[in-house]
């Protein structure tokens, strides 16, 4: 018997696990079978193989919502689905700082899985980037914060956190695709849609073309329905 199939036994006769932290092959022994369910009828109406080759992820911070584009190879992305954002702490503008509770803002990686997170499940998104190092250094900023991530529960201090069933499946989702495979964007609105509005202000010179960057991003995605 492999160590996948005993942990799934062991999780499925509701017995605890070792008091040792659990392994992404843990969780996924755990929660994949139930996430995948739920995730296969959204990519067979969608036309996309599962696991697919590569994920973008779009935060949506006014919007509160966290939408899933995924492609096979050498295919163009296609909108799946969005998921709500029950809570992401802050305003409109980029993360700048350590403490100031703001979801972060521009083009990211997946940079880990973590299978024990305070928050059930979660993805660890690579802020401070290299274009926030950069922008900081120039600035005189230091201590630019970290541990950006999305997770479970309905609870944010910079993260974006989409409930815990949710963060099954994108935990699940990035686990089988490959964190290298997955791009994430996060935008203050949906520029495809809207306009920064005329009343907010730009807090750094370098804003408007770090927008421009997001808008572009946004630009290449199929088009999302407004309401699902």
């Amino acid at each position: 018997m492999n160590a996948l199939r005993f942990f799934a036994i062991v999780l499925a006769a509701g017995l605890p696990l070792a008091s040792r932290a659990a392994t992404v092959e843990e969780r996924l022994a755990q929660y994949g079978a139930a996430a995948r369910a739920r995730l296969r009828p959204t990519f067979e109406a969608a036309g996309v193989a599962y696991p697919p080759a590569r994920i973008v992820l779009v935060g949506l911070k006014a919007e509160q919502r966290l939408e899933l584009y995924a492609a096979e190879r050498n295919e163009k992305l296609r909108y799946l689905r969005g998921y709500s954002v029950l809570a992401a702490s802050g305003m409109l503008g980029p993360k700048l700082r350590a403490g100031d509770e703001q979801v972060p803002e521009g083009l990211y990686r997946i940079s880990g899985l973590n299978p024990n997170s305070q928050y059930h499940l979660s993805l660890r998104i690579d802020y401070p980037n290299a274009h926030d190092r950069g922008r900081a250094e120039a600035e005189g900023r230091t201590n630019l914060g970290s541990d950006i991530m999305i997770h479970g529960d309905a609870v944010s201090l910079g993260c974006l956190a989409v409930g815990d069933p949710a963060a099954e499946e994108l935990f699940v989702l990035a686990a089988e695709t490959g964190i290298r495979n997955i791009r994430v964007v996060l935008s203050p609105i949906d520029f495809r849609r809207s306009s920064w509005p005329s009343f907010l202000s730009h807090s750094r010179p370098w804003v408007p073309e770090l927008y421009d960057e997001i808008r572009a991003a946004l630009a290449e995605l199929p088009s999302a329905p407004r309401r699902e």
